[in-house]
């Protein structure tokens, strides 16, 4: 799968280039910010109009990284839709997301835009710990092996933002995995704030490649 292996507190990892992130000895699939629904929002809200195409897209992504890692636990740290209302997805939508469900465990991580309870089954959880790691929404200053999404960390190579993990000894912050999601560039010191020294920054794309994390002026000695 052309994944990226590390270890965090003593967990086998593996970042794939997909931006799922999956723990094989639990047979476990993390995936964060799906924003399920961005384009209906967008047009309810704003007028404006997107290609409705991005919930299909990011549920074929999920549907084939489930497959191709044999998940039996799924773990969607939050903002999962893109908000309450966008949780009720067409009806094509609906049926693909609950045959993904199906004969396995799926926890929903509460986010910022997604705070309540979704009608979707599943589990619904403000964080979860399974064994050696922590899962939720947004990273927490001085947490250890911590799992968590929200800032939907990139990187700008070439003048092209591509989406990235961010690793260190405590935490992995993983990308948004929804088609139609921005980001936040992975030298803003709201990461430096929170990533230790060496902390890497993993690309997706076809193959999950390993970079050292860039730093702001200043804190490298530029």
């Amino acid at each position: 799968m052309n994944g990226y292996g590390f270890d965090l507190v003593g967990a086998r990892l593996v970042a794939l280039p997909s931006g799922a992130l999956h723990w094989p000895e639990e047979r476990c699939l993390a995936v964060s910010d799906l924003h399920l629904g961005r384009s209906e929002r967008y047009a309810r809200r704003a007028g404006a109009l997107l290609p409705p195409y991005e919930v299909g897209d990011t549920l074929a992504r999920l549907d084939a990284d489930i497959a191709a890692t044999r998940a039996r636990t799924v773990i969607c740290l939050g903002d999962s839709f893109d908000d309450l209302d966008a949780g009720a997805l067409p009806e094509p939508a609906a049926l693909w997301l609950t045959r993904l469900m199906a004969g396995r465990r799926w926890i929903w991580i509460e986010g910022n835009h997604d705070p309540g309870p979704v009608a979707t089954g599943g589990e619904h959880r403000a964080d979860l710990t399974l064994g050696r790691l922590t899962f939720r929404h947004e990273a927490r200053a001085g947490a250890a092996g911590e799992v968590s999404g929200h800032y939907h960390p990139k990187v700008t190579l070439a003048g092209r933002g591509i989406r990235c993990f961010l690793v260190d000894g405590a935490r992995v912050i993983l990308p948004a995995y929804g088609t139609y999601t921005g980001g936040l560039k992975a030298d803003d010191p709201a990461f430096c704030a929170l990533m230790g020294p060496g902390a890497l920054a993993i690309l997706t794309g076809q193959v999950a490649r390993p970079m050292p994390m860039p730093m702001p002026r200043g804190r490298n000695g530029k």
